[in-house]
């Protein structure tokens, strides 16, 4: 695996300060079931690191104490955490909105089998990975028979509900280009997975969300391989769009990874680049030190992955920004 901090710190990417905290995304863990090619965070089936009890026990009273309404769970797969269910429970239990970042393809392994279920009657949000509509292209970058099972999964909870008009069960799509390249405009890309998705295969959904792959862990290693990382770095650089910065998810969101170790996005946690400390240089952040002091107005540590969140119509965790 090629490192790709040291190509991405010297940087003259804007400084960024936060507003109020409106979303913690956790990372419960790099442990998954897929090993795809664009993953940002090398999870993978032999990836062992997950968070443990004592650090999994702050997460309800942080999100109380910082008034946050939505608790964006991921990894790896996060469903493989076997406390994701008491997680989810807790803040379903005080109202908070719940994400949970599934590959689809999760709900066949053993022991899941019902978590589907588990998720519609909880009314959680479900954004799913799907980098396109066509088999072949979905098999290439996530491996073989993943396509199937990714529709048979969205087929499963198409029929509990989600997706459908009047249930309030939402259900997302998420699309990554499968190179070095910008995703193409998320409304145009929309239209066509509805359309081919329900005449295929009867498959509904609420929103497609296009993120722009970044330069770092396995993709970025990929791009380095082949001699591409520099020249993908200078496109997200010239794609530049100035009035994409007021939007950016690290003005809103901070993400936690498996040992609570605070980042001001999940890009940066891959990087190893620390959210800023309060007003003074100090060990590593971490999220029982939001119980008493918010990140409001700190500064954002920068760098030029952060190109990929501002070239062209934009890229966050919610998809395009314009």
């Amino acid at each position: 695996m090629h490192a790709t901090l040291h190509r991405l710190q010297r940087s003259d990417f804007p400084a960024l300060h936060r507003r109020r905290l409106e979303t913690l995304q956790v990372n419960l863990g790099y442990r998954c079931n897929q090993s795809c090619l664009h993953c940002h965070v090398n999870a993978g089936p032999n990836r062992t690191e997950m968070m443990d009890e004592a650090t999994l026990a702050l997460i309800a009273p942080v999100l109380k104490a910082r008034g946050i309404r939505t608790l964006d769970l991921t990894g790896g797969a996060p469903e493989l955490h076997p406390q994701f269910r008491a997680l989810v429970l807790q803040a379903r239990g005080f109202g908070v909105k719940v994400i949970d970042r599934c590959n689809l393809t999760i709900l066949f392994e053993p022991g899941q089998e019902d978590t589907d279920r588990f998720l519609a009657a909880h009314h959680v949000e479900v954004v799913a990975s799907l980098p396109c509509y066509s088999m072949d292209n979905v098999d290439q970058q996530r491996g073989d028979g993943v396509f199937e099972k990714s529709i048979a999964a969205l087929q499963r909870l198409n029929a509990l509900g989600y997706g459908q008009p009047g249930t309030g069960l939402t259900l997302n799509l998420v699309y990554n280009p499968q190179g070095p390249v910008l995703p193409p405009a998320q409304s145009v890309l929309q239209a066509d997975y509805q359309r081919e998705l329900r005449q295929q295969f009867g498959v509904v959904f609420n929103q497609l969300l296009v993120l722009a792959n970044m330069p770092i862990q396995r993709f970025g290693s990929t791009l380095i391989s082949k001699g591409k990382f520099d020249d993908y770095v200078a496109l997200l650089k010239s794609s530049y769009r100035q009035e994409n910065l007021d939007n950016v998810m690290c003005k809103t969101q901070v993400s936690v990874d498996w040992q609570g170790k605070l980042y001001d996005c999940d890009f940066n946690q891959q990087l190893g680049l620390s959210a800023a400390d309060w007003q003074a240089a100090a060990s590593h952040r971490h999220l029982r030190d939001l119980l008493d002091r918010p990140l409001d107005d700190q500064g954002i540590q920068v760098a030029n992955h952060c190109y990929g969140c501002t070239a062209g119509q934009g890229s966050s965790c919610g998809g395009a920004l314009n």
